[in-house]
């Protein structure tokens, strides 16, 4: 099959796993934004991003050194001593955090919660401990058995998040006692739900885990530690380009029920930019290992550089549905959410420029120079963090939004120029920003079509949306129009 269909194969897969799953995750956002308050909200949004950032932290960059040395090593071997420092760092981590629970939780402001704290820190060690399965799954070019996977963990969570939250309330109007359940219980059953998903999840992965004998190498881990520091910097401040804003907008607003109702709204709102996130992380997977296999290639800058072309184009496609159908997402939220809709174009196109960033820095990892990927981390971590610092006091939530657009759109562009230096690939920038000019310009037309009804207002858009689609496919994926394709796509699969 033409490694660009395998490509897209994979990442269908991979997207269709997480779309789907996190699809019906989505479908709690109404339930979270009517059940719980913005305060609620703003404890779960705020928690979650120091969740994000601490499974960043303890992988230290595992995931890319697990690829980058299963090619030049023996694969089992790789694994077996990086999922061995995996288990001690976590169990260290868990220690750590119990030994020091009381003055966490007062830094974390869930003082007369901690239990909050205990859930997530044994959470985050299990899902640390499972990113190196799912990498070998990747590795091992295992779409299929990763969506599953990934698919069943959404499910016992969202199912469990249906029972606490509609189940429960409901038996106990009809005077049925369930125990365990207390009905002012807020946010911890959101809580406890990640739990037991992530217990599931890992016990699904014990097959891939235990296949392996036990082997470990401290020269192996040092060698790739040494490669994969970087990669960890880069992560880590990646992280904080996307969860910094909610981590520090309850610090830098002022303690408070207030702030935190600001951050619920925030997050609640940020979330309908999940289609532009699912689509960028199916792609990251599909992509990370595909670019280490195929460099070997003659033909591979080529094949980079439609890849640039085709997931730009794609990604603006979801821009404009978005934004075009937004007068009728909108209502997946609370009605006192709906100020928080002013961040989504923004935040939108922060998560495509992310994704480009991805499809760009490449050059950095095949050619080992991953400490370029640190600095420009670094230098978008202070744009993010800097224009939290000072501007969210001034303009409010705008701030957050306008941050991690500027801070996706810079790495972007000195990821491109370092990469002419150093792995020079003939990207196609003119074809590329014609398709950015021709969404714009439609995303702006597309505003001034107006009517009383939401639902008209979107189907009158819809031409548009559907023109811009055409533009793109005809002109650059019209292999994607023949007859064969889509068979050979779901035979190959």
């Amino acid at each position: 099959m033409n490694p660009l269909k395998k490509l897209m194969g994979e990442t269908v897969i991979y997207g269709f796993s997480t779309i789907l799953g996190r699809f019906i995750n989505w479908l709690l956002v109404p339930l979270y934004t009517r059940v719980l308050s913005p305060v609620d909200n703003g404890i779960f949004t705020n928690l979650m991003g120091y969740v994000a950032l601490l499974v960043v932290l303890l992988t230290y960059g595992t995931e890319t050194g697990f690829f980058r040395f299963a090619t030049k090593d023996n694969k089992d071997r790789v694994f077996s001593t990086l999922l061995t420092s995996l288990l001690f760092t976590s169990t260290l981590f868990l220690l750590l955090c119990f030994s020091f629970l009381p003055q966490i939780v007062s830094f974390l402001e869930v003082g007369n919660h901690p239990i909050y704290f205990v859930l997530l820190i044994v959470t985050i060690a299990i899902d640390v401990v499972s990113t190196l399965p799912f990498a070998l799954l990747r590795m091992e070019g295992k779409a299929l058995r990763f969506g599953v996977i990934k698919f069943v963990n959404i499910l016992i969570n969202v199912g469990l998040n249906l029972f606490f939250y509609l189940l429960c309330p409901f038996l106990e109007k009809k005077g049925i006692s369930v125990p365990f359940y207390q009905a002012d219980g807020g946010v911890v059953y959101i809580f406890i739900s990640y739990l037991v998903s992530s217990v599931c999840t890992l016990v699904m992965l014990f097959p891939y885990i235990f296949r392996f004998k036990f082997v470990f190498s401290f020269s192996l881990l040092k060698d790739i530690l040494k490669y994969s520091y970087p990669i960890l910097i880069v992560s880590v401040a990646g992280m904080i380009n996307l969860q910094g804003d909610k981590i520090l907008m309850p610090k830098i607003l002022g303690d408070g029920e207030e702030a935190l109702a600001i951050t619920g709204i925030y997050g609640a709102s940020y979330k309908l930019a999940l289609v532009m996130y699912i689509f960028t992380q199916g792609f990251r997977f599909a992509f990370e290992p595909f670019f280490f296999n195929y460099a070997k290639h003659n033909d591979s800058k080529k094949i980079y550089q439609d890849v640039l072309l085709y997931f730009t184009g794609f990604g603006l496609m979801i821009f404009l549905g978005v934004m075009y159908f937004l007068d009728v997402l909108k209502y997946f939220l609370g009605s006192e959410y709906f100020s928080g809709l002013t961040i989504l174009p923004w935040v939108l196109m922060a998560n495509l420029f992310q994704g480009i960033y991805y499809s760009l820095s490449l050059w950095y990892k095949l050619t080992d120079k991953t400490i370029y990927g640190a600095y420009m981390a670094i230098i978008g971590c202070v744009i993010t963090i800097g224009g939290n610092v000072i501007f969210l006091p001034k303009i409010g939530f705008m701030a957050s939004a306008y941050s991690v657009f500027t801070c996706f759109l810079v790495m972007t562009i000195l990821s491109f120029i370092l990469g002419r230096h150093f792995y020079k690939i003939n990207y196609d920038i003119p074809k590329i920003i014609f398709y950015f000019a021709i969404c714009l310009l439609f995303y702006f037309v597309g505003g001034y079509i107006k009517f009383d009804n939401n639902l008209v207002t979107c189907l009158a858009r819809l031409p548009l949306f559907v023109l811009f689609v055409y533009i793109f496919i005809k002109k650059e994926m019209s292999f994607l129009l023949t007859k064969d394709f889509m068979y050979k796509l779901i035979h190959k699969k």
